[in-house]
């Protein structure tokens, strides 16, 4: 995202605070619109919040000189999921309306396919903007997993919480953390897992049939998170013996 020759801390943290303000602003209308309750407040608030420290530090960090259009998108993104979090916490005390919920959750995940094509056409694809869509992609099938949970069961949790448990997995065994090579399957099924529990959650299918689609979404992404471990796993048992097959090679000669 090198579009200017200076790093202004200002102008880039400018972007995050309008985010927040954009959240702020989406959690009143929500509000004055059904009537939200505390939890959905505090939850929406409480995502705004944590979205602004997160981003405004690893901006800090990585010291862009430019947010970009891209993340602008991802952004707008985040705001429609903090929005979408607010009322799955609200749904604790009372429905709400499926339209409002179908609706913001289906624009954040059309949009998941615009903000990529927009850094790849203006030439500003950087790897915070691409950790930024993933966090977010990851974020909106955990709080979709949480609200259909409570229509079938706590299992379903485990689609949300799968990527969190790998990313957990990796502190203990290293080598889950290696680079895994492109695949059309596993974007295939990260995108199919959106669709599927927003799809389960509309409630517009009888119980049997929610039941299976969000079956379905486990399955697939059980297939696909299998497939990599064990990518990795066989992975790192090659490079394993190269080391000390290299020492003796050495010692030898």
């Amino acid at each position: 995202m090198a579009l200017n020759n200076t790093y202004d801390a200002r102008l880039v943290q400018q972007e995050t605070a309008l985010g927040a303000g954009a959240q702020v602003l989406l959690l009143a209308l929500i509000g004055t619109a059904i009537g939200m309750g505390p939890a959905g407040w505090l939850t929406g608030l409480a995502f705004a919040i944590a979205t602004w420290a997160v981003l405004s530090r690893a901006l800090h960090r990585s010291r862009l000189r430019s947010f970009g259009a891209a993340n602008r998108v991802t952004l707008g993104r985040a705001t429609l999921v903090g929005g979408v979090t607010a009322l799955v916490a609200d749904s604790f005390q009372s429905s709400p309306p499926v339209s409002l919920f179908v609706g913001m959750t289906a624009v954040a995940l059309i949009l998941d396919g615009v903000d990529g094509k927009v850094a790849r056409r203006t030439g500003t694809s950087t790897p915070l903007g691409a950790r930024f869509d993933m966090e977010v992609d990851a974020f909106l099938i955990l709080v979709l997993s949480v609200y259909v949970s409570t229509q079938l069961g706590p299992w379903v949790l485990l689609i949300g919480g799968m990527r969190y448990v790998f990313v957990a997995a990796a502190k203990v065994w290293p080598w889950l953390t290696a680079a895994l090579p492109p695949s059309t399957a596993r974007k295939t099924v990260a995108a199919l897992q959106g669709v599927l529990l927003l799809l389960a959650g509309a409630d517009l299918l009888p119980y049997a049939a929610n039941f299976g689609v969000a079956a379905l979404a486990l399955g697939l992404l059980v297939w696909s998170f299998g497939r990599d471990v064990l990518w990795l796993y066989r992975t790192s048992r090659v490079q394993e013996p190269v080391a000390p097959r290299q020492v003796r090679e050495l010692v030898a000669s």
